[in-house]
């Protein structure tokens, strides 16, 4: 995948044109092949708006996603530039209908991130700072398994995943700025609500 002035919808188009042929299904691999390892934070981005879709309401699907996700971002912290993912993971096939509709359902959205999301604060999306928001993004994913039996809630993580992997997709250092500050300030919260 290229730099594009789209990258969210690309990743959109992407997926709507693997299901254009009449298929059942889409297999994560048959994804990740098309989004390019060039541009792992778009490999990151998928998975991460799968949760935040009706998707997130399937079956295992959470902890599906919450595995790929620490997956890819554990090879992102590794520095690694091809990307591997357990065979269970890559021929696992998301529905076609399904797929389309949460693509439809996300559309708007995308076409709203891509218009606000540029290039700002870029010294936030280099090393040390990337190492920080790749490792939030590995325990986001770690979480996610063990939120499966409450449907929905891996849906946050998962929006939280999907902003940082936003942010180094765009190239846009406050979307990482304000989703770190916002994660920290909820963390907080509910510590003092705690204890």
């Amino acid at each position: 995948m290229t730099q594009s002035s789209h990258p969210v919808e690309d990743v959109l188009d992407t997926t709507d044109q693997l299901l254009e042929d009449g298929k059942d299904g889409l297999q994560v691999s048959e994804l990740m092949d098309e989004l390019g390892v060039k541009s792992i934070a778009a490999v990151l981005l998928a998975p991460s708006l799968a949760l935040v879709s009706p998707l997130s309401g399937i079956p295992l699907f959470s902890s599906a996603c919450g595995i790929t996700i620490a997956l890819i971002s554990a090879q992102m912290l590794m520095g690694r530039n091809h990307l591997w993912l357990p065979s269970f993971l890559s021929k696992r096939s998301l529905p076609a209908r399904n797929t389309q509709k949460a693509t439809r359902t996300l559309r708007s959205l995308a076409v709203w991130m891509d218009r606000r999301f540029k290039r700002r604060l870029q010294s936030l999306l280099t090393p040390p700072f990337l190492r920080v928001l790749q490792g939030i993004c590995l325990l986001c994913g770690l979480i996610m398994p063990f939120l499966e039996i409450l449907p929905f809630t891996s849906s946050i993580l998962g929006g939280v995943v999907a902003l940082l992997a936003l942010s180094m997709l765009t190239g846009d250092g406050l979307i990482a700025l304000v989703t770190v500050t916002g994660l920290t300030l909820a963390i907080g919260g509910a510590a003092i609500h705690l204890f």
